[in-house]
């Protein structure tokens, strides 16, 4: 869907105080922004570790305001957005953290808050899908998707939004296993360190079942049924360090991108690694593609999942379903 202009003027910021190195700075460069741009004062709400952020969007979409900007890592993007969706109130996106990865994969900026909160104030709104997920320690059914079909925005009580990308295996490990201390030092290079400490650990057997798109598998139907890795499921396709593991996944396509990692040993990886450099995107023995409005994803053993880069813990199921059109994001 295109961009369209905006004649926004209200922006609350909700943040995260761990992230913020000068607040006071802080507030003082947004609020010079926003009088240049005509816009009202800006509100400021801090998170907890208990309310991360959807609370704290919920009272400023109740307040009254037009955009509601996120300022800390994917965890407090995540919240945020969790309270805006199916609204018409805009997502802001300023930087903090390791990740910022939906900024990224909008083209926003993710180094420079200036320039972030430029594209706040003077950008323009547009409209993406949101993934949501469940979680079960049992397999689950597929769920009819209410309006996944015609851009309706009902998040069941069971389901959480994702921006990004969800998944278990690998991912889910690599994320519990990163060093938080080492993060603040070397940034998203510390999920480096956590891939290679995990990359040989044990596999599991999964089935991935879709519904409703399109499928590259080694057998016909929409399952793939095997010894993997890992299986990320991804709203867009870029990660940290700009590399691009799903090459098709557009933000705003109605679909979600599945990717079913299976090397087999040292080779294995090099061969997946190669694929994801050289974005091939054919299904084989060690790499398989799917792309549906829903799947449903069942390990044979309790795995570790992630949601967004925030580790969840092990389950055996995941039932996924893309809600398109939902959420209103400011861009640059």
């Amino acid at each position: 869907m295109p961009d369209t202009p905006s004649a926004r003027r209200s922006l609350t910021v909700v943040y995260n105080p761990v992230k913020v190195d000068d607040l006071a700075a802080t507030k003082e460069l947004v609020a010079k922004a926003a009088a240049q741009h005509g816009w009202e004062d800006p509100s400021w709400i801090e998170t907890t570790e208990d309310e991360t952020g959807e609370k704290q969007g919920r009272e400023a979409v109740r307040a009254g305001a037009d955009v509601v900007a996120s300022l800390g890592g994917d965890g407090t993007v995540r919240a945020v957005a969790s309270a805006l969706v199916g609204t018409d109130v805009a997502l802001g996106l300023l930087p903090g953290g390791t990740g910022n990865l939906l900024a990224r994969n909008l083209g926003l900026p993710v180094d420079s808050l200036e320039k972030a909160v430029e594209a706040v104030l003077a950008g323009q709104d547009r409209r993406i899908d949101v993934g949501l997920m469940r979680v079960s320690d049992k397999p689950i059914r597929p769920r009819e998707s209410h309006g996944t079909h015609d851009g309706g925005s009902q998040v069941d009580d069971d389901e959480e939004v994702f921006l990004v990308m969800a998944g278990l295996g690998l991912d889910g490990q690599v994320m519990a296993g990163t060093n938080e201390k080492v993060k603040a030092v070397v940034g998203w290079v510390a999920y480096v360190f956590s891939f290679f400490r995990h990359l040989f650990s044990r596999g599991f057997r999964v089935e991935v079942s879709s519904s409703g798109g399109e499928g590259i598998v080694e057998k016909a139907g929409n399952t793939v049924n095997r010894h993997a890795r890992t299986v990320v499921v991804g709203n867009c396709g870029t990660l940290q360090g700009g590399i691009e593991l799903m090459p098709d996944a557009k933000i705003d396509d109605g679909l979600l991108d599945t990717v079913v990692v299976a090397p087999k040993g040292a080779l294995g990886w090099l061969s997946v690694v190669s694929d994801v450099v050289t974005r091939h995107r054919a299904g084989h023995r060690r790499l398989d593609r799917l792309r549906a409005r829903e799947f449903t994803v069942t390990a044979g053993r309790p795995v570790e999942a992630e949601i967004d880069g925030d580790p969840i813990g092990e389950h055996v199921a995941l039932g996924i379903r893309v809600l398109p059109d939902s959420l209103v994001v400011r861009v640059g």
